[in-house]
This record gives structure tokens, sequence and C-alpha cells, in this order.
């Protein structure tokens, strides 16, 4: 008898609660701070209750290499606005291809308006590693 076919991975099986957040007021060093204490590469810029950007780790490097003083330097200066979100009933396949169309490493996982977690390309390659596609 056949194995019944498995269900789709989707992002919320995979994606972290770990989230970093901040306000776009908030200085590049503090946020990238909150980043290293957290261990994750990208901090969600909340305006409110909503999503304003991101801020990632090339970020954090761009605005380094500027030369500018990352204390004062606000996030909303360097965040990708408006970010591509997820849902979290997005598959795994979605995602990647997604973040590969537009070369993110990091996908914000929002339903509705509301921020869920966070998604990355590392997330969705040890996805694969662990459980490999199945070929008919």
């Amino acid at each position: 008898m056949a194995d019944p076919p498995r269900r789709a991975l989707t992002v919320r099986d995979l994606m972290t609660t770990r989230v970093v957040t901040t306000g776009p007021d908030e200085p590049v060093a503090a946020a990238a701070a909150a980043m290293v204490q957290r261990g994750v590469g990208s901090a969600l810029i909340m305006q409110g209750r909503f999503l304003a950007g991101i801020l990632t780790e090339r970020d954090v490097l761009r605005a380094a290499a500027s030369g500018i003083d990352l204390t004062h330097s606000p996030v909303s200066v360097w965040m990708t606005r408006d970010p591509e979100p997820a849902s979290p009933d997005t598959t795994v396949e979605d995602a990647a291809q997604l973040m590969l169309l537009h070369g993110f490493r990091h996908l914000p996982v929002l339903e509705g308006r509301e921020v869920r977690g966070m998604v990355s390309l590392r997330d969705l390659a040890a996805a694969r590693i662990i459980r490999p596609v199945q070929r008919s």
C-alpha cells in the first residue's frame, strides 16, 4: 500500500515568531544590536501596528559602509519600505520563488495586516534538506 501524499509545506510550518520589531526613528545601531541579541538577520519596522519596512543585515552593512554614525541614523533611511510579504498559507515553493525572483533573504509573514512571523531563505533550504522533495 502506497503512503498517502504529504501535505505541501507552508510558510506557517517554517516561520519563526522570534521577530525583532522597531520603529522607523530607531537608530540603525540599536536595531542591529537587537538583531544580534535575538540571533536573527532582519528587523521589522513597525508604524504603530502596521508593517512599514524591513531592515536586513545587508541594509546594516550598507549603512556602515557609508561612514555615517549608526547611533544617530534612523532605520527609516536604510530600510526597504513596504516589503513583499507572504501569508502563513503560502507554500514553501512559492515563498522560495518569490525570494529568489526578487533577491530577498527574509520574508515577513502577515495574516491580513497582522505580523505573524518571518521566514528566511535559510529556513526554506533547511526544510528541503530535512524533508526532501518527493519525485514521482
